[in-house]
């Protein structure tokens, strides 16, 4: 049985560093690119990648990276997986070659942390290591699954759930979003329930009634500031809206929590 191995780094390069040749290891190699843009090299392929850009690489492929522009990657390599989280990698990629998944702006922002917060742990003096690492790789796998996007519109559509997220005080406006992604309003609102499985207001609802939880069970802050918050210019507004969702006001449900917590 193989034991879990895992090296991790940041690899930082100038706009003129390229790998002098064409690099082949026994490891599952997740490469993505914090800063900048390069072009990757493998199986007879050449494609660019950009800041966002995760990109996962079966072992024993031979594969090169070069930089555009000053470029810096969070690079794994692993090697000794268990069959059960090594079969999230194969599902990633594609017959054996090598993927390059894009990520949107939050969703990038998201897999960093998880990296960097990987780094923390994986220089850390741990009780379990072996069992600690394949959590993590696992739970980075599963997080690449469930954000990767099988084509540039899907991309695009992600773009618009990240606006969504962001600007939950605005009022979804579905010819604006249908832009930005260059679709008409009915393209664009059978793409986005193909990607998220349900239409832009309902998503908007799902991300304001998360981000009301999140507010009130770990700030103290007063309900009109949440209410404002997440878009509700009144009170008694926000206070139906919530209790019609969740079956009790947000100052029960605030109560209930910390009761339950203490």
């Amino acid at each position: 049985m193989l034991l879990l191995e895992v090296r991790s780094f940041i690899g930082t390069h100038d706009k003129d560093w390229e790998d002098e040749r064409l690099w082949s290891h026994p490891d599952i190699e997740i490469s993505v690119v914090l800063e900048g843009s390069g072009r990757f090299r493998g199986r007879d392929q050449e494609r660019a990648v950009n800041a966002g850009h995760v990109v996962l690489i079966p072992p024993n492929l031979p594969h090169s990276f070069h930089a555009v522009t000053p470029i810096r990657f969070g690079v794994l390599l692993i090697r000794g997986l268990p069959a059960r989280i090594r079969e999230l990698f194969e599902r990633l990629i594609q017959d054996g070659f090598p993927r390059i998944i894009a990520l949107s702006g939050l969703d990038q922002d998201h897999y960093e942390r998880l990296f960097r917060e990987w780094l923390r742990i994986r220089s850390s003096k741990l009780k379990e290591p072996e069992r600690n690492y394949m959590a993590w790789i696992e739970m980075l796998l599963l997080f690449l699954n469930e954000h990767s996007h099988s084509d540039q519109q899907a991309l695009s559509i992600s773009h618009t759930g990240d606006y969504i997220r962001e600007h939950l005080q605005d009022a979804v406006q579905i010819s604006a979003l249908a832009e930005m992604c260059g679709l008409s309003e009915e393209g664009f609102r059978k793409r986005f329930s193909k990607v998220y499985g349900m239409t832009p207001k309902q998503y908007q609802q799902m991300c304001r009634l998360a981000e009301a939880k999140w507010q009130l069970s770990s700030t103290d802050r007063d309900m009109q500031s949440i209410a404002q918050l997440i878009g509700f210019t009144g009170l008694h507004s926000f206070s139906l809206w919530f209790k019609k969702l969740e079956d009790c006001p947000p100052s029960e449900w605030r109560t209930r929590q910390r009761l339950y917590h203490v």
